[in-house]
């Protein structure tokens, strides 16, 4: 592929190319709507064709391919061609990373170039996890969010390796922003599979205190209500008997008594069998007094009652909620 600071050379005046016959797309007799092609991308997609029919595997197939994929790099079939290209003429696979990252950069979310980066990655095995987990770092350092990115990180790190500064970047990346739910994915995903911190019994009790701090930074952020409720999957019992579940319901509660959060997960722990403190008890007075009807409710329906009134996009899935209360 040429520079950027060189003039478009087109394939029909490669001199390796000189012997090649273009081979056009055939639309049929009678195309509906024919692609008004530029130029450029039909000459080279038409040469790109003569190679690929004849399955010669070549440096010109490898130098075509890259321009065809310059022009567009969501083509699959360029893409599976330049594999089998570089397969049969041994390439160096490092230096096929370094084309691939520079057009990753001006296409971070295209499907097909993050594909070639796992083949390359698998190739190259564990000694490139560090230089990829670099570059997807760079790519979310721009979209924080950018699935194809964090898809590949993890499974750069849980099939190369590389686990041993992932938490901090978790930590740092939740610094800059709080919301950032791809951070607490990835959190989770450290904590429960990274062979270096023991797991989540190991984890969970210096996690869940991170988790509350960060709920009472803002307590209308989902994600670490969300979190805080994943330190516990399939621990019902662990998660009743943590009074420090509770209590951040309740400390969130006496400042906002319509967070929704903090409800929906003060009613689950209800449903399962908390034994209320009187604080929560009281708590939940508090909010029942500002309306007679739910003056005889028991807390769990009392609750019910609120998210009700406080989540009317749900208030059907709170209605079958509280049905399911009194069954």
């Amino acid at each position: 592929m040429a520079d950027a600071d060189e003039a478009w050379v087109p394939p029909s005046r490669w001199p390796e190319l000189a012997g090649v016959t273009p081979v056009p797309q055939d639309d049929g007799p009678s195309p509906v709507v024919p692609i008004a092609y530029r130029d450029d991308f039909r000459e080279v997609m038409d040469y790109f064709r003569a190679l690929y029919f004849a399955g010669e595997r070549s440096p010109r197939a490898l130098r075509l391919t890259a321009a065809a994929i310059e022009l567009n790099p969501g083509n699959y079939t360029v893409w599976h061609f330049r594999r089998l290209i570089l397969e049969a003429l041994d390439s160096d696979f490092l230096e096929e990373m370094n084309f691939v990252d520079k057009i990753a950069e001006s296409n971070p979310k295209n499907y097909q170039i993050w594909h070639h980066k796992r083949w390359l990655a698998e190739k190259l095995g564990p000694d490139v996890a560090n230089k990829e987990h670099e570059f997807t770092k760079t790519i979310l350092a721009t979209d924080s969010k950018n699935y194809h990115a964090w898809s590949h990180r993890q499974w750069v790190l849980q099939s190369l390796g590389g686990w041993e500064g992932e938490l901090q970047y978790c930590n740092q990346l939740l610094e800059e922003d709080i919301f950032n739910n791809s951070a607490w994915n990835q959190r989770y995903l450290v904590i429960t599979r990274s062979p270096l911190l023991g797991g989540m019994t190991a984890m969970r009790d210096s996690e869940v205190d991170y988790t509350i701090e960060a709920i009472l930074l803002n307590p209308q952020n989902e994600s670490p209500w969300r979190y805080l409720k994943g330190l516990y999957k399939g621990e019902n019992s662990l998660l009743l008997a943590d009074e420090r579940i509770s209590g951040v319901c309740v400390k969130v509660l006496k400042n906002d008594w319509s967070c929704v959060f903090a409800l929906s997960l003060l009613l689950d722990l209800l449903r399962l069998g908390l034994q209320p403190s009187d604080e929560l008890k009281d708590t939940i007075e508090g909010m029942k007094s500002s309306d007679p009807e739910l003056a005889d409710a028991d807390l769990a329906t009392a609750v019910c009652s609120i998210l009700q009134k406080c989540d009317p996009l749900r208030v059907n899935y709170w209605s079958w909620y509280k049905t399911t209360l009194s069954s």
